[in-house]
C-alpha cells in the first residue's frame, strides 16, 4: 500500500517541486521513496512505499519492466498475483511481490490484463517507446486516484494534498477554485461523489476505468474495463442450497487471498455481522492466532465493545479493546480536515481514525467488513425505497409531509422523506434524508449558487426492485465515495493498510446476482446469506440486538463540547465572507437545532465541516471570489 504521484508538463517539470509533492504522501508510504524523471524532463513519476509483500529493496518503485520499456508506480494490493504468474510461464521473476506481475502482464498483454486483476489498486505505467502514460483504477474504486488535466499538463496522485502541493506556486490555478456543483452535492450527501472534487480543476479518476495520454500529441482517451452494471442481476441463481454453498466458497477464498502478507495482520472487529463474519472466516483459514481490534466508549450508554469481546472470546482471537473518551476525539480535531483534504461529513471518521491509530501499534495490515450492507440489504433506507415506490403512497406524500410537521420530532424528521421533488431523483433523496442532510428544496433556500442538477447522480439500471436499485445506488456512490474514502484516509494517515474481503472482485460479481429473496428472510431479516454463514461459526444469540452504526454521539457533542467550533466557523462574518450559503438560512437552522430540534444536527455538522474546510484550506481568503 503506497502513495503515487505523477506529472507531465510540455514545458518541463520542476523536479524539486515534484519530489516535495510526492513527499506530501509520506504517511501513505514511510518505508521507501523513489523518483523517475524522463530524459526530456517532461515526465515525473514519484512513489512512497508501505512495504507489505516482498519488503526487500528490489520491490521498490518506480519499477522497470524486464525489457526496460515500461515503468510503473502503483498503490494497492492485487491478491491473485501468484495465479496470474501462470499467464507468463517460464518468466524469470526478480521479486516475490505483485508489482512486478502487474507490470509484466501489461508489458505482454496491454490493457487486456487490467480486468484480470483482483484487488485494490491505482497505478500508472509509462511506455518509454510509445511515449504514452497509462492510468488504471480498481473495479470498485477502493483505492483513490485524482487527476488534474489541462492543455500541456497532467498531474495524478493518490490524494488531493499532493496535487495542491504541486500547484502551490500558482494560486490562480483551477486547482484552487471551488466547485459549486461539489458544494451542492456535499450538502446533499455528506461527501463529494466521483468524478467531482471540491476543486473545479481536479477530478476523481473513475473506478473500473483506464486512460492513456499520448505525451507527443496530448491525445487523451479513457475506457471503462469493468462495470457493476454488467453483473447486476444478469445471471441470478434462485436455488438457496447452490447459492449458499457458492457464497461460502467465494467468501472463504476472498478472505484467504487477502490474508497474504509479509508483515503483521489483524482484523477490525466491531461485533456487528460484517466484521464478525470476516473475522470468523479469518480464524478458520489462518494458521496463526488472529489479532482483532475494536474500540468502545468510556460512557456505558454508548459502549458496545462488549459484543466484540464476546465474538473474540468465541473465536479465540488475540483481542485488543481501546476505550475512548471525548478528549480522544478532541485531539483529532486539528488533523481531521487535513486527513480528508475536502469537505467530508461522515463523523464515524473519528472512531475509524482512532482504531486505525491504535491498531498500527500492533499490525501493519487490517481486514475490515465494509460492503456487507450494500450487497445484502443491510440499511433501513432500502425499506423507504420500497415504500416510496408504491403509487398510492406517492399520491399521499404531500399530505403526509404537511401532517408530519404538526407531530413529534421523530415524525417530523421521517416526514421529510415524503417531500421529494421527482421520482427520477429518489435514490439520493432517500439517502440524504436518512442521513439527516439537505433535500433539494432545502438547498434551493440555502445555497448562494442554486443551479445544481442531481439527475446524473441518480441514474440507475432498470432491473430489480426498488430496494435493489437503492442498494445498487449505494454501491456506485455511498460505498465508494464515503465509506471506502473514510477507511482509506483514516488508515493510511497512520500508515496502516486496510483490506476489504467482502469487496473481493469475484465475491462482488457473485453477490450482484443473488436475488432479493436470499438477502432478506422472514426469520433472519436482512443479510440472510451472511448471517446463515456466520451462525455456523458464532452463536446467533450474540447478535440478537438492534443494528447500530460505528459513530460518535455527534448530536449531543455539537450542542456541548463541539459548540465552540460552531461559534468559530458558522458566525455571520465567516459564513458571509465564504459566500457559499445564505447566512439567514444557516442562522435559522442553528436556532432550531439549539432550540430542541435535534434531528437537524447532521445538517449543522455538514455546514460546520464545509466552513471549517474553507478556512483551513484558504490561507489568502480569496476562494470565495473565485467560486
Amino acid at each position: 500500500m503506497c502513495g503515487i504521484f505523477g506529472a507531465f508538463a510540455k514545458d518541463g517539470v520542476n523536479e524539486i517541486l515534484m519530489k516535495s509533492s510526492t513527499d506530501a504522501l509520506l504517511h501513505r508510504g514511510p518505508d521507501a521513496g523513489g523518483y523517475y524523471v524522463s530524459d526530456n524532463k517532461k515526465l515525473f513519476l514519484g512513489h512512497r512505499r508501505l512495504s507489505i509483500i516482498d519488503v526487500s529493496d528490489g520491490a521498490n518503485q518506480p519499477m522497470h519492466s524486464a525489457d526496460m520499456r515500461y515503468i510503473i508506480i502503483y498503490n494497492g494490493e492485487v491478491y491473485n498475483f501468484n495465479e496470474l504468474k501462470n499467464k507468463l510461464p517460464g518468466f524469470a521473476w526478480k521479486t516475490t511481490g505483485d508489482t512486478e506481475v502487474i507490470l509484466e502482464l501489461f508489458a505482454k498483454y496491454g490493457a487486456e490484463s487490467f480486468s484480470w486483476l483482483n484487488g485494490i489498486f491505482a497505478f500508472s505505467v509509462y511506455d518509454t517507446v510509445a511515449d504514452k502514460l497509462w492510468l488504471c483504477r480498481d473495479q470498485l474504486g477502493i483505492k483513490p486516484l485524482f487527476i488534474q488535466r489541462n492543455k500541456g499538463h497532467l498531474i495524478v496522485a493518490s490524494e488531493l494534498k499532493a496535487i495542491l502541493a504541486a500547484n502551490k506556486d500558482d494560486t490562480s490555478s483551477s486547482a484552487f477554485i471551488i466547485s459549486k456543483t461539489a458544494v451542492a452535492n456535499f450538502l446533499h450527501l455528506g461527501y463529494i461523489p466521483e468524478p467531482l472534487t471540491i476543486y473545479r480543476g481536479i477530478k476523481k479518476f473513475p473506478a473500473g476505468n483506464y486512460a492513456v495520454l499520448d505525451l507527443q500529441s496530448e491525445a487523451w482517451t479513457r475506457q471503462q474495463y469493468w462495470s457493476a452494471k454488467d453483473y447486476y442481476l444478469t445471471r441470478p441463481i434462485a436455488d438457496e442450497a447452490i447459492v449458499s454453498q457458492q457464497y461460502k466458497e467465494k467468501l472463504f477464498a476472498a478472505v484467504d487471498r487477502q490474508m497474504i502478507s509479509d508483515v503483521p495482520l489483524g482484523t477490525f472487529l466491531s461485533g456487528g455481522i460484517d466484521s464478525s463474519l470476516v473475522t470468523a472466516v479469518a480464524t478458520k483459514v489462518s494458521a496463526k492466532k488472529v489479532k482483532t481490534f475494536s474500540i468502545g466508549f468510556e460512557d456505558d450508554h454508548l459502549d458496545e465493545s462488549k459484543y466484540a469481546e464476546q465474538v473474540a472470546r468465541h473465536l479465540n482471537t488475540e483481542h485488543h479493546t481501546f476505550k475512548i473518551k471525548m478528549e480522544d476525539i478532541l485531539e483529532l480535531i486539528p488533523d481531521f480536515i487535513n486527513v480528508y483534504d475536502e469537505p467530508f461529513a461522515d463523523s464515524s471518521a473519528f472512531p475509524t481514525m482512532l482504531v486505525s491509530k491504535l491498531a498500527k501499534e500492533k499490525v501493519t495490515v487490517t481486514l475490515s467488513g465494509d460492503g456487507g450492507d450494500e450487497f445484502f440489504q443491510g440499511y433501513g433506507m432500502y425499506n423507504w425505497a420500497k415504500r416510496l415506490s408504491d403509487p398510492k403512497l406517492q399520491l399521499m406524500r404531500k399530505p403526509l409531509y404537511v401532517a408530519s410537521k404538526l407531530m413529534s420530532e421523530r415524525y417530523e424528521r421521517a416526514g421529510r422523506v415524503f417531500n421529494f421533488q421527482s421520482l427520477k431523483r429518489i435514490p439520493s433523496h432517500i439517502f440524504s434524508q436518512e442521513q439527516y442532510l439537505f433535500s433539494e428544496q432545502e438547498l434551493r433556500k440555502l445555497l448562494v449558487k442554486k443551479d445544481f442538477d442531481f439527475n446524473e447522480l441518480n441514474r440507475l439500471p432498470d432491473l430489480g426492485s426498488a430496494q435493489e436499485k437503492q442498494a445498487f445506488w449505494d454501491v456506485e456512490h455511498y460505498l465508494k465515495d464515503d465509506l471506502l474514502v473514510k477507511v482509506d484516509r483514516a488508515s493510511m494517515h497512520y500508515s496502516l493498510e486496510t483490506r476489504v474481503p467482502l469487496l473481493d472482485k469475484e465475491l462482488v460479481e457473485f453477490s450482484l446476482n443473488v436475488p432479493l429473496s436470499l438477502k432478506v428472510h422472514p426469520e433472519y431479516g436482512t443479510k440472510y446469506l451472511m448471517k446463515k454463514t456466520l451462525y455456523e461459526m458464532v452463536p446467533s444469540a450474540i447478535f440478537d440486538r438492534p443494528k447500530k452504526g460505528f459513530s460518535i454521539p455527534l448530536n449531543r457533542w455539537l450542542a456541548n463540547e463541539l459548540k465552540p467550533l460552531l461559534d468559530k466557523y458558522l458566525n455571520k462574518q465567516k459564513v458571509e465572507f465564504a459566500g457559499l450559503v445564505e447566512y439567514k438560512t444557516v442562522n435559522n437552522l442553528m436556532e432550531q437545532y439549539l432550540g430542541g430540534k435535534k434531528f437537524l444536527y447532521n445538517r449543522i455538522w455538514a455546514l460546520l465541516v464545509l466552513h471549517w474546510w474553507y478556512y483551513s484550506h484558504n490561507q489568502k481568503n480569496t476562494l470565495g471570489q473565485q467560486y
